[in-house]
């Protein structure tokens, strides 16, 4: 009785949906931001539904496997105006222009019912980095350093940047689906501690196609980045309805959204107050991305790359040359 209650309990709950945007996909994604039952998640970790929206590039598959496979379960996928993968059993598509909601909530009273089988991981069950039997303890490591220690790269000491000091370095590697980077963009970064010691370009970000709500869709990624929710979600309604809120400058101004920004990301409020306004972006000049952000922490490096516009990152932040050894790999 107690399980049945619960159940029925989950079912009239909103629907917890991650979505990874395509081309075109941040647009539609905004359309769900005041949609009845829909709960949009930050963290993969959080959602029952994994929404592909948009059209997504060959190279990106990895990346959407990784991501699906972080999804708890029970899971599923949709694939809103994108082809889905072709090994993908039984997937669940929607077209471009229709509604998603209907059919996003049945997927999850399907789920939580046992009337749909939960997906299982696309990618193998197998470590990233081959380590057994590696190394003098068969652990993947070389002696007290280097390697990759049952499976994970061991952080390697360098000398920080801005005052010298010797710390772990760590290389990470985020997008091209991050909720708060421009759609398509990975980036690979080398920090120790929070601060950014080194970065390149791993993809490019997603062209647009001229869509006027765009502007409102980068201020709606600053406002989250600053912990200001409510206001993103409001940039975001607008953008889905394609009209002027002209109090969200006020609103955004009332809760210190520009006052937040510190004088060393000036330019990204410039941005940020361009953007709520829907005008044209300041000329950011044609310094790559990856110079921009070394040395930078972390948090005030994710900011400023949330501040661009489609044209300036094609312009700025393009994919970088294969390292030596990289292309053979590839193929």
């Amino acid at each position: 009785m107690a399980v049945g209650a619960l159940a029925c309990l989950a079912e009239r709950s909103a629907t917890p949906v991650y979505v990874a945007c395509g081309r075109d996909g941040e647009a539609m994604a905004a359309r769900l931001a005041r949609a009845p039952g829909i709960s949009l998640q930050h963290s993969i970790r959080h959602a029952a539904i994994l929404l592909v929206a948009g059209r997504y590039r060959d190279t990106d598959r990895s990346a959407l496997c990784r991501l699906h496979d972080q999804l708890p379960q029970p899971r599923a996928t949709a694939w809103w105006g994108a082809a889905p993968l072709t090994d993908v059993h039984d997937p669940v598509t929607i077209a471009e222009g229709d509604d998603p909601v209907p059919q996003l909530r049945r997927l999850d009273r399907d789920l939580l019912r046992g009337a749909r089988a939960s997906e299982p991981d696309w990618l193998p069950d197998e470590p990233p980095n081959a380590w057994r039997g590696k190394g003098d303890h068969g652990q993947g490591g070389k002696g007290m350093m280097g390697g990759v220690p049952y499976g994970r790269p061991m952080a390697m000491m360098g000398e920080e940047m801005r005052d010298g000091l010797m710390l772990d370095a760590m290389t990470v590697t985020i997008g091209p689906f991050l909720r708060t980077l421009p759609p398509g963009l990975s980036l690979e970064l080398t920090l120790q501690g929070d601060v950014i010691q080194q970065a390149r370009v791993a993809t490019p970000a997603y062209s647009a196609s001229g869509i006027a709500s765009e502007p409102l869709l980068r201020a709606a990624r600053i406002l989250e980045l600053l912990g200001l929710p409510d206001l993103a979600r409001r940039a975001r309604i607008s953008a889905a309805r394609g009209d002027d809120d002209e109090g969200l400058v006020a609103a955004a101004r009332r809760r210190g959204a520009l006052l937040a920004l510190p004088a060393d990301l000036a330019d990204v409020r410039a941005r940020l107050d361009a953007a709520l306004r829907r005008g044209a972006a300041p000329d950011p000049g044609e310094e790559c991305l990856v110079d921009r952000l070394a040395g930078m922490e972390w948090q005030s490096a994710l900011l400023r790359v949330a501040s661009f516009d489609p044209a300036t990152l094609s312009r700025i932040a393009p994919a970088a040359e294969p390292e030596e050894g990289e292309e053979e790999k590839a193929a």
